[in-house]
């Protein structure tokens, strides 16, 4: 098993290139099971969970081929005549999910395995069932699967989410385009993917309207065709990388990041003393001054903080001047970064959904463990900025979500490196 070798040395500075989103792609891919016609994205990260997904419309029968290096995934769906979604691929990886409302939708069934992922807090199916249900789809559970069917279709219907599930509102917007009738989606997530989806499925004869917004209204049309895609910039990718120069020093261009992905996130970077500017191709982070200055922050869903930032801020906030108090309200049990940042000499309290982080002068290299994707490379921040060497291991999380991250830190001067296990 690999481990990621960060040794702590001072200001960062250069360049480095967002990917296009995990969480983009990953919505984008199950659309090609609603047609019959080629979809081909472009601008595609190559993660591992982009590999899992690959896997899993490979299962069901689409042809699914990557080119240019994996930056470019072209697919097929004209064959696809499986549709039960095994346990051994959707376990890996929550997205998995997605090809549900695609399925119900062009087929009128589908077995699909509940889904896994990182361990980060109950993320019932029950909205996305209910969403599905009141189109006129009939769901049962049976031994850890959802055998879903229609009698004559899916309907549109006038449909409110209870919470505003990203991954509810994206399969439900995704199967009322084959509906017959018009579907009305109130409570509808609002984040950048989900638009993303929606300027996509409109190039593929999709009619809708309202993503963006907390209503989003699709008209259902007979037939989908295919496209050419491509996938939006990943803004957690972006965010993370503004928060090394914010740990380490220095001054970093992100080529391809854009600021009005991440409104409620650069709020907090200037209350903490840290520049941000854009520039024709991107935009440039510094720090201002010397310590950062600390920051109270909430996760909530978007256009609030992202929760998939939450872990990253907090590395920041363990040097930061003062006290912080970082409140998590999306996910349970989101604080096990938590533990291993004290093992570098952090000062953190947590309670429940909060954190309370002292700031201190210098963390301290130590071997450090990662619990999750998000988590993991929260270490490899801390640790930028960190006095010695940090190792983090188990570092297969970081693959489902950063590409090649120690090739991207080292470009602008960090010193890591990746190491297996029989090295």
């Amino acid at each position: 098993m690999d481990r990621i070798v960060v040794r702590g040395n001072g200001p960062l500075n250069g360049k480095i290139s967002i990917s296009g989103a995990k969480n983009a792609c990953l919505t984008l891919m199950p659309a090609t099971l609603l047609s019959e016609e080629p979809l081909t994205l472009t601008n595609a990260p190559r993660l591992s969970d982009i590999r899992t997904m690959t896997t899993l419309l490979r299962s069901l029968g689409a042809e699914v081929q990557t080119m240019q290096d994996g930056k470019v995934i072209a697919m097929s769906s004209h064959q696809a005549d499986n549709h039960v979604a095994d346990y051994d691929i959707v376990r890996k990886m929550r997205a998995s999910n997605l090809v549900l409302g695609p399925l119900l939708a062009r087929h009128g069934h589908a077995v699909v395995s509940l889904p896994g992922g990182c361990a980060i807090g109950a993320r019932p199916m029950d909205i996305h069932i209910s969403a599905l249900e009141a189109m006129g789809a009939e769901i049962e559970l049976k031994d850890g699967y959802l055998h879903a069917k229609t009698s004559g279709g899916l309907k549109g219907a006038d449909i409110t989410l209870r919470f505003a599930s990203v991954g509810a509102t994206e399969n439900t917007v995704m199967a009322a385009t084959l509906a017959k009738g018009t579907t009305v989606l109130r409570n509808a997530a609002r984040e950048p993917e989900i638009v993303d989806l929606v300027e996509c499925l409109r190039k593929m004869g999709a009619e809708i309207e309202g993503e963006g917004t907390d209503t989003i209204t699709i008209q259902g049309v007979d037939r989908l065709h295919g496209a050419t895609h491509p996938v939006v910039a990943d803004r957690i990718e972006t965010g993370t990388y503004m928060l090394a120069p914010a740990i380490a020093g220095g001054e970093v261009e992100l080529i391809g990041g854009r600021i009005d992905l991440l409104g409620a996130f650069c709020e907090k970077l200037d209350a903490c003393g840290i520049d941000v500017t854009e520039t024709p191709t991107g935009l440039i982070v510094r720090r201002r001054n010397g310590r950062v200055n600390a920051v109270n922050v909430v996760t909530e869903i978007f256009p609030g903080f992202p929760t998939d930032l939450q872990a990253q801020m907090m590395a920041v906030m363990c040097t930061a001047e003062g006290v912080s108090v970082l409140e998590e309200r999306i996910f349970e049990n989101r604080f096990m970064h938590a533990p291993e940042l004290i093992r570098m000499g952090a000062h953190i309290d947590v309670h429940g959904g909060t954190a309370t982080v002292t700031g201190v002068d210098k963390l301290k290299g130590a071997q450090v463990m990662a619990t999750d994707l998000r988590a993991s490379v929260s270490l490899i921040l801390a640790a930028l900025g960190a006095e010695g060497e940090t190792v983090v291991n188990r570092v297969y999380h970081l693959d489902r979500g950063y590409e090649r991250v120690e090739d991207k830190l080292s470009a602008v001067g960090a010193h890591i490196e990746r190491v297996s296990e029989d090295e």
